[in-house]
């Protein structure tokens, strides 16, 4: 079977083929049986609200058995290596992985010791990459802007800490979006990118603003006094967004009025929703997609 370590994996019409079925999964709310007698099991050594329940929820409706390990209650918690962890997995019938862990490289990792009848995909790996949330992510500016070609796109936050934002910079570049990052000197990466330190200096000109979470787990020392100081300077309000004819995204969780703020949750610009929604039909597009091989 077929892995999904990062987005690279696919091609651009291999993406835009899993988009057409995702549509299908969406607009028809279609069950397939396309996993049927294959198990999945889901490994999450960080925390996770969508990613897993949506992949979980993919699954089912594909016909697919799945299996949580609970990582607290599991041999890795005494000693057990997570390889030596899968491989056990591995033996008793595992056929898809599905991983996120702090540490960058351990779905590349797994895929590259595990059996070649079995898939692993990438539901999050450090500051690395996401891929499925990039690729929910264009989906959806796809739904608004068919072709999204030459549309420019401003990622706010903090960007050099985020899974999110590295995936969605190379994904959203291929398919010839601008990318423009704001943020503070402190949250943005080395870079060839356009950058901007205020997202009222660039805001009149783009199409899609993509908010990010303060991550507070993966910053060595205190960045700011606190996060209601960054939220001077980058939360999305309503004064900010005025009546412009715009789009905003966020991976969620939302730090709300850090990130962005409440007025701002149920404007019909914020699509935060949809992209949750997306997210099941996207994955369970993917997951069809790498059992055919």
């Amino acid at each position: 079977m077929r892995h999904f370590i990062t987005t690279n994996d696919f091609s651009n019409s291999e993406i835009l083929e899993i988009f057409q079925r995702a549509k299908q999964f969406l607009n028809h709310e279609e069950k397939g049986n396309e996993l049927s007698g294959k198990t999945a099991m889901t490994l999450f050594f960080e925390n996770s609200t969508r990613t897993k329940s949506s992949f979980e929820m993919a699954l089912n409706r594909l016909g697919a058995t799945t299996i949580h390990l609970d990582i607290s209650k599991s041999s890795t918690s005494k000693g057990e290596t997570l390889l030596d962890t899968a491989y056990n997995l591995n033996s008793i019938g595992a056929d898809i992985f599905i991983i996120r862990h702090s540490d960058a490289g351990v779905p590349y990792k797994l895929a590259q010791n595990l059996s070649n009848r079995s898939s692993v995909i990438n539901g999050g790996d450090g500051a690395f990459a996401h891929p499925t949330q990039a690729m929910l992510d264009l989906f959806t500016i796809t739904q608004y802007f068919p072709n999204p070609e030459g549309k420019k796109i401003a990622i706010v936050g903090d960007i050099r800490n985020s899974r999110v934002a590295n995936s969605n910079i190379k994904l959203l570049s291929r398919f010839g979006l601008e990318i423009i990052l704001v943020a503070p000197p402190h949250f943005l990466p080395k870079t060839n990118l356009r950058y901007s330190y205020s997202l009222r200096d660039v805001i009149d000109e783009v199409d899609i603003v993509m908010s990010l979470r303060t991550q507070t787990e993966r910053h060595s020392q205190a960045t700011y006094a606190s996060l209601k100081d960054y939220a001077k300077d980058f939360c999305i309000t309503k004064e900010l967004l005025g009546n412009r004819d715009i789009i905003l995204m966020h991976p969620g969780p939302v730090h709300r009025n850090i990130d962005i703020a409440d007025e701002v949750m149920n404007d019909p610009r914020t699509k935060i929703l949809e992209q949750v929604k997306n997210g099941v039909a996207i994955r369970m597009a993917i997951l069809e997609y790498i059992s055919k091989y």
